[in-house]
């Protein structure tokens, strides 16, 4: 009886090793390569392997990671960063370091004691390690008595940089930074126009707990929080409509518009409408009318509304900087700063999965139904425009809405390849087959005949490379 219990747990062990724990850890691999480049808690390695730097990148990852509000940082081996080309690695991280097993080694050397982990991980039939690394708790991880951290993407000392430090501190001793825990450096703030705005969507705003209902205060001081300002009568927050001359900023700025340095809600409802009814002319469509004009717009209007309530939503008020909107004759780009929340990945996003980097100011908007929290707001953007539309930066999202055309001079599938190629040189063709409704073959073709026409280039091979436009 107990070599048949013992069988059956060590069947069950390889089991939940190779099928469970190896599922799982593909599926990791997976979400951190549809990152477009590496981050601040994601690291890969295509060869390097140094003892004592192990320790140092343990320690970055994780002070990264707590600064960042995620849960664990990762290092990957056996990817190329540059293109995410799996490659596979031939390392072994058991090997001994001075007689002593090499995990020990740098478990004796961090402090506090953080429960690491080094996984083999099979993947396109390659082999990677995985290193997960839990985030730093109440205090900084050190490694030989240093404290490193990931700035961009290299691993620094945290001693060259005392602000930071500083920060990383507070975060793990009052949690991430948030507008609603941050004290405004402004206290003298007055809410009238927050309250007319409640009016004017027929709600009533109490003025006895309306500051604790919206979360206006920080708990911890009693003070006026950043998300009292951004509500307040006079924010001195200029949100900006910025319209060049042509496709690049280079080539001129025509007009500004400005909105804002009033309630963050007056600025988001003027710069929606703005588009609306300024920016999206109508193109007239003369062909074949007979008695009524066949008119086609210049975008997507509930797309771009989404666009601007997302930003809004997302973008990270710390630094009091508005979201930009850029207007080119080809294009709007709208950017807000930031990244995704802490407990959202590329793929909940794209899903429509409602988690906002700002959930106080989500829950305003909630409440005068500017948004409803449904998640439709992506999927509405991406169903016309691709998910290609998002551009990810190391602190910024950015989202591409390209014009039509006159009906006349109806933008064509091979334009549209192009805008495309332009906001993402590595993008594929069933990438772009998703994005424009048509065919892979049909996408092959045009660029065939783009390559032909001298309009894009390929630098590298099919599978490496990317595309550069002429």
């Amino acid at each position: 009886m107990k070599i048949h219990l013992k069988y059956l747990y060590f069947n069950y062990t390889l089991w939940y090793k190779y099928e469970v724990k190896g599922a799982y850890n593909k599926k990791i691999i997976e979400e951190l390569l549809s990152f477009p480049h590496e981050t601040e808690w994601i690291e890969f390695k295509t060869n390097y392997w140094e003892f004592k730097g192990m320790g140092e990148y343990i320690s970055a990852l994780s002070n990264s990671a707590a600064f960042l509000g995620k849960k664990q940082g990762y290092l990957v081996w056996g990817i190329d960063n540059d293109n995410h080309e799996v490659l596979g690695i031939n390392i072994d991280y058991n090997k001994d370091i001075n007689n002593e097993p090499y995990q020990h080694y740098l478990a004796r050397n961090l402090s506090p004691s953080i429960v690491f982990s080094f996984e083999d991980v099979i993947y396109d039939g390659k082999r990677l390690v995985l290193l997960t690394v839990p985030a730093a708790n109440n205090v900084p991880t050190e490694f030989e008595r240093e404290r490193f951290i990931r700035i961009g993407s290299s691993k620094e000392n945290l001693r060259k940089y005392p602000q930071r430090e500083a920060s990383l501190w507070n975060v793990l001793s009052n949690g991430i930074l948030s507008i609603t825990n941050t004290d405004s450096e402004r206290q003298e703030l007055t809410f009238e126009k927050l309250f007319m705005y409640y009016a004017i969507k027929g709600k009533k705003l109490e003025n006895k707990n309306f500051k604790k209902n919206l979360n206006l205060i920080n708990e911890k001081t009693g003070k006026y929080n950043i998300l009292a300002l951004l509500l307040s009568d006079d924010n001195a927050i200029s949100s900006r409509v910025s319209i060049f001359n042509g496709t690049r900023k280079s080539e001129g700025l025509k007009s500004v518009k400005e909105f804002g340095n009033s309630c963050l809600l007056y600025a988001l409802d003027s710069i929606a409408n703005y588009g609306k009814d300024v920016l999206n002319v109508p193109l007239t469509n003369e062909t074949g009318r007979v008695l009524e004009r066949n008119d086609k717009f210049l975008f997507d209007n509930d797309s771009f509304r989404e666009a601007i309530i997302n930003a809004f939503v997302h973008n990270n008020w710390m630094h009091l900087n508005s979201p930009q909107i850029s207007v080119y004759s080809d294009r709007i780009e709208i950017l807000s700063h930031g990244v995704l929340g802490s407990d959202q990945t590329y793929e909940v996003f794209f899903n429509g999965e409602s988690k906002p980097v700002n959930p106080a100011l989500a829950h305003v908007l909630m409440q005068l139904e500017i948004s409803d929290r449904s998640g439709k707001g992506v999927p509405t953007i991406i169903d016309r425009y691709g998910k290609m539309a998002y551009t990810f930066g190391e602190d910024s999202i950015l989202l591409t809405i390209p014009f039509e055309k006159s009906v006349n001079n109806r933008i064509t599938d091979k334009e549209r390849i192009l805008s495309h190629i332009k906001a993402n040189s590595n993008i594929t063709a069933k990438e772009l087959s998703e994005a424009l409704k048509i065919s892979v073959p049909m996408v092959t073709k045009h660029i065939r005949e783009l390559k032909e026409s001298k309009k894009i280039i390929r630098i590298g091979s099919n599978k490496n490379g990317y595309w550069k436009v002429i």
